[in-house]
């Protein structure tokens, strides 16, 4: 079996920047198992596997290294790239179903745009292995977002790009994640986020971060649409905008490769 595999950076305008994710074609669903052990080999923050289900609709599903995952933005944005540039260059929308619903990624002018939920933050005072583990011993603000991420936010963009976590005392934490941020001078917000129990200790740009980050910044500044970046070694940018239930995030992609993975 031949499977058409391509790798995008999502939330990149060149390679080697963003986040990198595989997106795999698939003309019929596969054992659970075996699109495990795909991502495991890909070895990626997310894999995405995509089956067409005609016209613009298309079935998506994302997997990390260790475990399937019900969002994933910048995996959505490749796949949205895929799709409109290399299947489908004739439309200019393609709908995903997927464990959140129906997800919609447009074309635009300069890159591509997103519709994602809304995630919100419930405050609550961090755990002391929490800030243990990021290495800070306070922080201004902190909540559990409706995904089980933890959110922080601390005083200044420096003490975000400065932090060494400890992945193996954040591994014990019982979330998915954990989004730290800070306002900026050049952006409106930024931000880093950690992973290790999903087998990514950081994960270069996080969309589905953003769903909560946007709608918190959004709240604290009084404005609709902001610009973000991740500042992770890769790094990405990010323009986010807040309106109902729904985040708009709005970014570019680039292809790295294209190939097939052969079963």
């Amino acid at each position: 079996m031949m499977i058409p595999v391509f790798q995008v950076d999502a939330f990149a305008s060149e390679v080697f920047t963003g986040n990198p994710a595989a997106v795999c074609l698939l003309d019929h669903w596969l054992d659970d198992a075996v699109l495990a052990n795909i991502a495991r080999e890909n070895n990626l923050s997310e894999t995405a596997f995509l089956l067409h289900r005609g016209g613009n609709d298309y079935d998506l599903r994302w997997f990390t290294p260790v475990a399937e995952v019900e969002l994933c933005g910048h995996a959505t944005l490749a796949s949205g790239y895929v799709v409109l540039n290399n299947l489908r260059p004739d439309l200019q929308s393609v709908n995903f179903r997927t464990l959140s619903g129906v997800l919609v990624v447009h074309r635009e002018q300069e890159g591509f745009m997103m519709e994602l939920p809304v995630r919100k933050m419930r405050v609550e005072i961090a755990p002391e292995g929490l800030l243990r583990g990021l290495g800070v011993s306070s922080c201004l603000e902190s909540g559990l977002t409706d995904e089980g991420d933890w959110l922080l936010v601390l005083k200044r963009e420096s003490e975000v790009a400065a932090l060494e976590p400890d992945y193996n005392e954040l591994k014990k934490l019982p979330v998915r994640g954990i989004s730290v941020t800070a306002r900026s001078q050049r952006y409106d917000f930024v931000s880093r986020y950690f992973a290790p129990a999903h087998g990514i200790n950081e994960d270069p740009v996080t969309g589905s971060a953003h769903c909560a980050l946007a709608d918190y910044w959004s709240r604290m500044l009084g404005v609709q649409t902001m610009t973000a970046r991740q500042i992770s070694p890769r790094g990405g940018d990010l323009s986010c905008e807040v309106g109902g239930d729904a985040v708009r995030l709005r970014g570019r992609a680039i292809q790295f490769m294209s190939g097939y993975i052969q079963l």
